[in-house]
């Protein structure tokens, strides 16, 4: 009982002689804290806007966040009365070891090849990426779904990013039957890509004869729009496509099938040529 009562004076007396410093010491810190991580979420929207990789990019903000959080706790440790000298000394051994740590060894720690806001194809789910954690990814789908990921499968899975590379190059497929103006055709497929304001002119349109199977001609034209508009500009441009054909009399081919009827060929009636 006595030594608790000493304990309890001796807690009052370190009160009274540094319990200003000490509640300045912990507003420093916490105050301090809040300025770390608003400066690191304005870092990583501003590399985010740069040219480099986003493992290289979290590998400088670590650095600046370990130097900050190492002056944060010196001015902590003076105001509180503790000696400078003694201080430094001990921070900056632990920071050039933290430091050398997240310089050798982030490198070789796995990271997911997108970031928030990457539009992306995982398996069989498209969609945006809404958050990542440790764990899971999670995943908003143009459908409204929302789906969790195990970052295990993603690292181990196929990966398409549509935000990784600014443009993409995507194909308009029709076939028109084989007595249509292959030419005339092909002129007004070329014509409906280069005005669309969308489609880039370098490399320009082009349109080609892919086939003359199936009874019919397939053309396909190709061109490069923006990755983030690639879907909404195809479905367009093939409605664009099927309206001006009607309009200059290129007539559609369809599928057919057709089936002649055989006595001859008791097992099967129904011959398919």
């Amino acid at each position: 009982m006595e030594g608790l009562i000493a304990n309890i004076e001796q807690m009052e007396n370190t009160m009274a002689l540094y319990g200003r410093e000490m509640v300045i010491a912990f507003a420093v810190i916490v105050l301090g804290l809040i300025l770390i991580k608003w400066i690191n979420q304005g870092l990583k929207k501003a590399f985010s806007k740069l040219p480099i990789s986003p493992a290289r990019g979290a590998t400088v903000r670590n650095v600046l966040c370990v130097l900050m959080l190492t002056v944060l706790v010196t001015f902590a440790a003076i105001e509180i009365g503790i000696a400078a000298g003694p201080v430094m000394r001990f921070l900056s051994i632990l920071t050039l070891a933290a430091i050398g740590m997240i310089v050798v060894f982030r490198p070789l720690v796995p990271t997911l090849p997108f970031k928030v806001g990457n539009t992306i194809k995982a398996g069989d789910l498209l969609g945006k990426v809404e958050a990542t954690t440790i764990l899971n990814t999670r995943l908003r789908t143009f459908d409204g779904k929302t789906v969790f990921i195990p970052n295990r499968k993603i690292l181990n899975d196929d990966i398409i990013n549509y935000h990784f590379t600014p443009t993409r190059r995507f194909a308009i497929k029709v076939n028109i039957k084989l007595d249509q103006d292959l030419i005339r055709a092909k002129q007004i497929l070329e014509s409906i890509m280069v005005e669309d304001p969308r489609v880039r002119a370098t490399p320009r349109p082009v349109v080609y004869l892919m086939s003359l199977e199936k009874g019919c001609m397939e053309l396909q034209g190709r061109g490069w729009v923006d990755n983030v508009k690639a879907f909404v500009v195809t479905r367009e441009l093939l409605e664009k496509t099927k309206l001006r054909f009607d309009q200059e009399g290129i007539v559609l081919a369809v599928p057919q099938l057709q089936v002649h009827y055989s006595k001859e060929n008791t097992g099967h009636p129904f011959k398919e040529i």
